[in-house]
């Protein structure tokens, strides 16, 4: 498999992922730092174990890890991975909005001619 493969099957683990809203609340809870399994699993009415299922779901796309800190096994947010989303969406937003001036200047053109 190249490189390029790898790539598209991690985004697409990751998109995956993010389709779930209750792993999305997971990852905006995250963002603001690491978490236990029961400090995600608060606001949600799920059990402990179907949170734990949810971030293994977030870890199999790498969207997440888990360290140990003592008898702790903290929930980190890989931010990179993220990054990578976020690029990948840049690249086609920055051609929809290329394609919107390049309207914008056609239709300007258009309105000015006699």
């Amino acid at each position: 498999m190249d490189g390029g493969q790898d790539d598209e099957d991690r985004l697409d683990r990751a998109f995956a992922a993010l389709a779930d809203p209750a792993r999305r609340a997971i990852v905006a809870r995250l963002s603001r730092g690491a978490a236990s399994v029961g400090e995600l699993a608060e606001p949600f009415a799920m059990t402990l174990q179907a949170v734990s299922k949810h971030i293994a779901v977030l870890e199999a796309a790498g969207l997440v890890t888990r360290s140990r800190d003592g008898r702790r096994r903290p929930v980190h947010l890989e931010a990179a991975a993220l990054e990578r989303l976020t690029a990948w969406i840049d690249r086609y937003r920055l051609e929809a909005e290329r394609r919107f001036r390049d309207l914008d200047a056609l239709l300007a053109e258009e309105r000015t001619r006699p």
